[in-house]
């Protein structure tokens, strides 16, 4: 990410939107912004098969195949298509292991990278589910995201919501009963 030029682009920015770009507020605020872009799309550094190989902690000494559910994993992104903020995203990332269990923490990782990029949520479970089936091996995976859109709660039709999109693989997409038992657990 070319810091620089960011840094010159949002000046042009500042310039076109308020009257006085150059009053005290707004100094550093190009130099702020372009450091926050670098921190927040970091992951549009990196593949999802990248991500996959930079968090692939596995343990291979459990072999059962009781449910694994990491809960509510607090994240947050940017809407593509209004760079706007995607926040309060919660994150449930549930899966079967194949012989080999993810460190529970890569779980919020792999979710925190995935969300480091411009973003649509339904793709953040696609990703998240991508990766997750790929350190593990296994193929039951099951994503699902609640998250507010200030790109809907700020501008435009202005109203505060919820939207809940479901990545499923495997058993999760296929077996409805293995499904129900997900959205209890979860409380959905």
């Amino acid at each position: 990410m070319n810091k620089k030029r960011i840094k010159k682009l949002i000046k042009q920015l500042i310039a076109e939107i308020d009257p006085n770009p150059d009053r005290e507020g707004l100094r550093e605020t190009p130099q702020r912004v372009a450091d926050m872009y670098a921190e927040v799309f970091e992951g549009v550094s990196y593949s999802n098969d990248e991500i996959a190989v930079m968090f692939d902690k596995c343990f291979t000494e459990y072999q059962n195949n009781d449910l694994v559910v990491v809960k509510d994993v607090l994240c947050s992104s940017y809407c593509e298509h209004h760079m706007a903020l995607i926040y309060n995203l919660k994150i449930t990332v549930a899966y079967l292991p194949a012989g080999k269990l993810i460190g529970l923490s890569k779980i919020s990782r792999i979710a925190d990278m995935v969300c480091r990029r411009l973003q649509l949520q339904e793709r953040i479970g696609t990703d998240i589910n991508y990766i997750i089936r790929k350190v593990t091996g296994s193929n039951d995976v099951a994503v699902i995201i609640e998250g507010e859109h200030s790109c809907m709660t700020t501008r435009g039709i202005a109203k505060p919501g919820v939207t809940r999109t479901a990545s499923l693989e495997g058993l999760f997409k296929d077996d409805a009963m293995l499904r129900n038992e997900l959205y209890q657990l979860i409380g959905k």
